[in-house]
């Protein structure tokens, strides 16, 4: 089944790539590993971000669908731990992602190795039988699978079922006050203090998605006080529906062509703007 999943491909490829990331000699682009989910999937053109910042910029992308937070602490974690030595890495995380406490399903499999499951289980407080099923999914395709075998099952018996996505989101309930900000800081200043011990800096590129100007503001916040740059290309609210894919979540092309062009322009001031604070 690996073999015919354009998934696997793609991010065994990229991963692969990431491994080999190294630290720019002086006067080189500096190297950047830039990790996400679907919403830098498709709205980051990446070869046309390369090309807008390749006298600055040297970029390596993983972008696997569904990730969030507990993904890419354990994912960056095996990335060090096999040798990957990025000057930056920049995480995009909109709200929902930066707060879920889980994994996506392909997790296990392409990002992380045995202790990182034992390890993400330890930290979500999972059973018995849910620390098995991530084992599982470590080890067998076929169980990794099997929640996709289920979505394309209901894509070919219920018409239109990519038009209900924006009406089945589990979208969480964002904490309110104080609470929102100290998990978001807590979850933000151990993807930074990981990040610093391996030489690199941690960016946080919040894209957007419909309805979020708030909670991107208190995003942005929260991060800049653990001393995390916090990049937002995109206000929310410049962009209209048209820019937006069917499901009302990712954006479609001429989104992501402006949300590239604001990326490449803000990334590139960012990373020349730490340089020079620590040179």
């Amino acid at each position: 089944m690996k073999h015919y999943s354009i998934t696997y491909a793609r991010v065994s490829r990229q991963y692969a790539e990431a491994v080999r990331v190294y630290p720019a000699a002086p006067k080189e682009p500096t190297s950047v590993l830039m990790v996400g989910n679907s919403l830098l999937l498709n709205g980051v053109d990446v070869d046309q971000l390369r090309k807008l910042t390749t006298s600055t910029l040297r970029i390596y992308p993983i972008f696997l669908e569904g990730t969030g937070y507990y993904d890419w602490l354990y994912g960056l974690r095996r990335l060090f731990r096999q040798g990957s030595r990025p000057q930056v890495v920049v995480v995009g995380f909109e709200v929902n992602t930066a707060l879920a406490n889980g994994v996506w399903e392909e997790s296990p499999m392409m990002l992380f190795d045995a202790r990182d499951v034992l390890g993400v289980a330890a930290d979500l407080g999972l059973d018995y039988t849910a620390t098995s099923n991530l084992l599982l999914s470590h080890m067998s395709a076929f169980w990794e699978m099997r929640s996709f075998f289920r979505r394309r099952i209901l894509l070919r018996l219920v018409p239109h079922f990519e038009d209900l996505f924006p009406f089945v989101r589990s979208d969480l309930t964002i904490p309110q006050g104080g609470e929102f900000e100290a998990i978001l800081m807590s979850r933000l200043r151990t993807l930074r203090e990981l990040c610093e011990a391996h030489g690199a800096k941690l960016i946080l590129v919040i894209p957007p998605t419909p309805s979020s100007e708030t909670a991107v503001r208190r995003m942005a916040i929260a991060s800049q006080k653990v001393g995390v740059n916090a990049l937002v290309p995109i206000d929310p609210m410049a962009l209209s529906p048209r820019f937006y894919q069917r499901d009302a979540i990712h954006l479609n092309f001429d989104g992501a062509v402006r949300f590239t062009s604001a990326l490449a322009v803000d990334l590139s001031k960012t990373v020349m703007d730490v340089a020079n604070r620590l040179s």
